[in-house]
């Protein structure tokens, strides 16, 4: 059994830091509920006040993401579910009751997740590498790339092989992971 003197609650330094890692892909995943991106922000915001306000304490480091992932499944269903939403927007309940699911929760949690990764890892790039990579994943091709950027194809071509080699051993161990992704889509 858990006392109090074992549970673990944040500072502000480590709810600031919460907050500035998890913020954005906290919007994405409730946005993949709501497919409104304002309405996202506002509940992830009311999910962080909640965490800070009521001095929310967690068995240990490792559960904080999952209380935000779950707090803002719950709070986005809760939105879809109230008397505002079904008078202004209209989901079927067959929709609903699909983004109830355990499926539809566990697989977003993981492309959300899985994005950040990339995401970080791309990050750890020169800029010009990133952007262009950023763009190639945006599905531009390379014609389309060097055109926007005014820069040459054999340009975009080396920059994408110098990413390549790059995030090869940072991602190495998240292959699989990866793999599963890009086939869910």
């Amino acid at each position: 059994m858990i006392t109090n003197s074992e549970k673990y609650q944040l500072t502000l330094k480590e709810y600031k830091n919460l907050f500035d890692s998890s913020y954005t892909m906290l919007c994405v995943f409730a946005n993949k509920y709501l497919n409104d991106m304002e309405v996202s922000k506002d509940i992830v915001q009311m999910v962080f006040i909640k965490i800070w306000e009521d001095k929310i304490e967690f068995q240990n480091e490792s559960f904080i993401k999952s209380y935000l992932y779950s707090s803002v499944k719950n709070k986005s269903l809760d939105y879809i579910k109230s008397k505002h939403y079904k008078t202004t927007d209209h989901m079927s309940a067959i929709k609903i009751a699909k983004l109830e699911t355990e499926p539809f929760y566990l697989r977003e949690v993981v492309v959300v997740e899985t994005h950040n990764i990339i995401e970080n890892a791309i990050n750890t790039l020169p800029k010009k590498c990133a952007q262009i990579l950023r763009l190639s994943i945006g599905e531009l091709t390379n014609p389309e790339i060097a055109e926007k950027l005014g820069i040459s194809i054999n340009t975009v071509k080396a920059q994408k092989k110098i990413a390549y080699k790059k995030l090869k051993p940072l991602l190495k161990d998240y292959f699989i992971l990866i793999a599963f992704v890009f086939e869910l889509d």
